[in-house]
């Protein structure tokens, strides 16, 4: 530990080159190539350790290392891979060995032994040039020659592949993850196209494979570069929320990202168009999967508002009142009006903040529907939302994906136009989450005869995904729509839901409650140590709340003193300094973890936040406790999880917290808007502390300029022509 009582990362300490026999594997993950062995350097008795991603090691071989002397507080004094190379035993002693480990499929020790009798130091001169002669040995038959023949190329191709591979500057990780992928090819696939690595391998990307072209000697102007180039440019865009660019934009981003002119910019997206490697639609110019997923929504949605509903009747009247009675309740106007229109419509949008009551109207539409005999299917996008609303209801809720039945095997929802939902009724909870992908895959899976109820509230911050659905649907003017804007008497005690609909007006929150307090402070130092002292101390002494379980900081910004990164660190430090630590990611026994990745195997999904329960060293595994369950997580998928004692703001979207902190500096100007810090306060249930400077709180409230995505789904609601050209 360092003198603040944190578990320190390895040290580096020198350059290493190391050669010697690789006397026994410690642990191999054959997916990755990641390696822990032990290596026997000639005189010296004490065996080197060495780390790395490697590939075609075996014991027996004798290598040579290159890479860092690093000091691990757990493992001690070993070497980091950075490159290898296999070297050929010379002599009779080391090819016996060698052959005699089992690298060679095919000979073990007595065959090793029968070889070297007959052949001595010329034994891998013969296996590898007169396999023929091998027959001569005892016991070696036409069979087995050809096995160890076969066997001794493999090894070769391997060797070759990788060497070739690390001298055009691709480190030992990335070389083995693309020879998984590619095998024996790997060499002529990246001779022919080496942009290929951007689309197939995770992580590497177009600036990764770019500067892998580049060392093999690719042109500046070589066609698959810039259409590499052009792909890059809207992914990023994607990434961003756009489901597409304008044509223009794009050119222009493309030609800068590349170094290259207009002109072979525009001929390589012609091109590309032409074989429908993109797609164009007026000016637009879009990935295939983000063409294919609005055009489809913009079809789906129509059809469901065409096709009648089955001739279901309501007598709306006397279901408002037979609700009303048996929920004790009394419904607004508009909570009314959203059932006049439901009955009678088949898709219809629902919207409201918070307190106008959403969730009484969700579950005054599931009983009316219900006792209709109807099928009720209720839907949220994270698992958190999608629990939240079954307790609201008293009914079964299933995550979209669970809904729609995602199969990992086939990468694919099963639930489609072939295999529709068997259900009457289909009620979508935080709309706001949905990304263009997710309601293509829910509305082609939603049968026509069936009604389709989407509920969200609009202000709130959009999809992480490409798209503006729930935005887009409320736009359009298409689809018949309920805003619910009447706030509830108890909810208007709160005031942290007072204090939501003021920023959401553009006005100033007042801090006259006991649920949301403003601490003042002027540097984002001092916000940091406030931060940690409202978590660590005030907040549990005062109300009464675990630090870890039932308090979330949300920022608007990873970077920075006051950003997810910092504030996790210094909040692992203060509420977990005695966890046991994990072997990778800087993770302990007992942190607060978030899923980074939807894990359809594993039935987690991106946001999904718990505890790491339990490491099993032995297993190579970790165990995390959700709110109602364990999943095991193995080492290799360590990088799916991160620290959540402080996430981001977006990353909060669909959950509620007993108690939110939130951090807000000037410095975060970038994410200073109206709707970021609206949705910030709406995760908060018992109590919302905002800690900070006055004037980021009152730029944060007064900013409206979001960027604009650039999505048509609402324009292509509104207008019924021929589909758009895909040229």
């Amino acid at each position: 530990m360092d003198n603040r009582g944190r578990i320190s990362e390895p040290v580096a300490i020198e350059a290493a080159e190391v050669e010697g026999v690789v006397e026994r594997i410690v642990y191999e993950n054959p997916e990755n190539g990641f390696f822990i062995a032990r290596l026997r350097q000639e005189g010296n008795p004490e065996l080197v350790t060495f780390v790395g991603n490697l590939m075609a090691v075996s014991p027996g071989e004798t290598i040579r290392i290159r890479g860092r002397w690093i000091e691990d507080k757990r493992f001690g004094r070993q070497v980091r891979t950075e490159s290898y190379e296999t070297i050929l035993p010379n002599t009779v002693e080391g090819i016996e060995r060698y052959l005699g480990s089992g690298l060679v499929h095919g000979v073990g020790k007595v065959y090793a032994k029968r070889l070297i009798e007959a052949f001595g130091v010329e034994t891998l001169r013969v296996i590898d040039e007169e396999p023929h002669r091998l027959r001569r040995v005892e016991g070696i038959g036409p069979k087995r020659a050809e096995q160890i023949r076969k066997a001794w190329s493999e090894q070769k191709a391997v060797q070759s592949i990788m060497l070739f591979l690390q001298g055009h500057g691709i480190g030992t990780a990335q070389a083995v993850r693309i020879y998984k992928c590619y095998g024996d090819a790997a060499v002529a696939i990246l001779r022919e196209n080496p942009y290929r690595l951007a689309e197939d391998i995770s992580g590497i990307g177009f600036i990764g494979a770019d500067k892998i072209a580049g060392r093999l000697g690719i042109a500046g102007e070589n066609p698959s570069r810039i259409e590499a180039g052009l792909r890059h440019v809207l992914q990023e865009a994607a990434g961003e929320g756009h489901v597409f660019l304008p044509h223009a934009e794009l050119l222009d981003d493309s030609s800068k990202l590349l170094g290259v002119g207009p002109v072979p910019v525009q001929e390589s997206l012609t091109q590309s168009i032409a074989k429908r490697g993109l797609m164009i639609d007026g000016e637009c110019v879009y990935l295939p999967t983000l063409f294919i997923a609005e055009t489809n929504c913009d079809k789906h949605l129509k059809r469901l508002l065409k096709t009648p509903g089955g001739g279901l009747s309501i007598k709306v009247d006397k279901a408002i009142e037979w609700v009303e009675s048996t929920q004790k309740i009394r419904l607004s106007e508009e909570q009314q009006q959203a059932i006049r229109s439901a009955a009678g419509d088949k898709v219809l949008v629902i919207t409201g903040g918070p307190g106008t009551g959403k969730t009484t109207l969700i579950r005054s539409l599931v009983a009316i529907f219900e006792k209709k005999n109807l099928a009720v299917a209720l839907a949220a996008p994270t698992g958190r939302a999608a629990r939240r609303l079954e307790e609201a209801t008293g009914r079964t809720a299933k995550t979209l994906h669970r809904l729609l039945e995602f199969s990992p095997k086939h990468g694919a929802f099963t639930r489609d136009e072939t295999r529709a939902l068997e259900a009457d009724l289909v009620i979508v909870d935080e709309m706001s989450m949905v990304d263009c992908h997710l309601m293509d895959a829910l509305l082609r899976a939603v049968p026509s005869a069936a009604r389709l109820f989407l509920v969200g509230d609009v202000d709130q911050l959009p999809s992480v995904g490409p798209g503006n659905v729930l935005m887009d649907l409320i736009s359009s003017n298409a689809l018949p729509t309920v805003v619910l804007r009447h706030v509830f008497r108890q909810a208007e005690e709160s005031g942290i839901i007072a204090n939501a609909h003021r920023v959401n007006r553009g006005e100033s929150p007042q801090f006259n409650s006991e649920d949301m307090f403003f601490v003042e402070r002027e540097t984002p130092e001092e916000v940091l140590e406030t931060v940690i002292e409202l978590v660590t101390k005030r907040i549990p002494k005062k109300f009464g709340l675990d630090p870890t379980r039932d308090i979330q900081v949300l920022s608007p910004m990873h970077r920075g003193p006051a950003g997810v990164a910092t504030l996790n660190e210094r909040l692992q430090l203060a509420l977990n300094p005695d966890g046991a630590p994990v072997p990778r990611r800087g993770l302990r026994l007992g942190d607060k973890v978030i899923q980074t990745r939807n894990n359809y195997e594993l039935d987690v999904y991106n946001g999904d936040v718990g505890l790491i329960a339990r490491v099993e060293d032995e297993a190579k595994e970790l165990h995390v406790r959700l709110d109602d369950r364990e999943f095991v997580c193995d080492f290799d998928d360590l990088d799916d999880l991160s620290l959540a004692y402080a996430i981001t703001i977006h990353k909060s979207q669909g959950s509620e917290y007993p108690a939110v902190v939130i951090p807000i500096v000037r410095q975060h100007y970038m994410m200073l808007q109206r709707n970021v810090l609206y949705t910030a306060i709406t995760r908060g249930k018992r109590l919302v502390i905002l800690v900070g400077h006055p004037k980021a709180l009152a730029q944060a409230v007064r900013s409206t300029d979001v960027v604009r995505r650039h999505t048509r789904l609402a324009e292509r609601l509104r207008n019924l022509p021929e589909p758009p050209r895909a040229e």
